[in-house]
């Protein structure tokens, strides 16, 4: 289970590593570094994905630089932050809180 408050403690840009994939989504996106950044040293883990592999990951929810809500999945082997990806949630998958997930058949 991942902690927060580990994940705030090595939460430095040098020490967040960014797949090309992952990369290229957050251009996409438009979401900076600074976001993902801010998601982690204020947001809150909403949910874990213990069985992920290599390692267990999270899902963070937070607000961006520009005060919109923000969902951040990574990875940590305690020394570095493994960013999988970053993308603005949309009410057609997710209740107004963004924390739950909507049923949607």
């Amino acid at each position: 289970m991942i902690d927060i408050n580990q994940l705030r403690q090595i939460n430095l840009s040098e020490r967040i590593a960014i797949t090309a994939h992952a990369q290229q989504r957050l251009e996409e996106r438009k979401i900076s570094l600074s976001d993902v950044i801010k998601v982690i040293d204020e947001g809150e883990i909403i949910q874990q994905y213990e069985e992920d592999k290599p390692l267990p990951s999270c899902l963070i929810l937070g607000m961006t630089i520009h005060n919109k809500y923000l969902h951040v999945v990574v990875s940590t082997d305690d020394e570095y932050i493994y960013l999988i990806t970053a993308y603005y949630p949309s009410l057609d998958q997710w209740e107004e809180d963004y924390k739950t997930r909507r049923n949607v058949r």
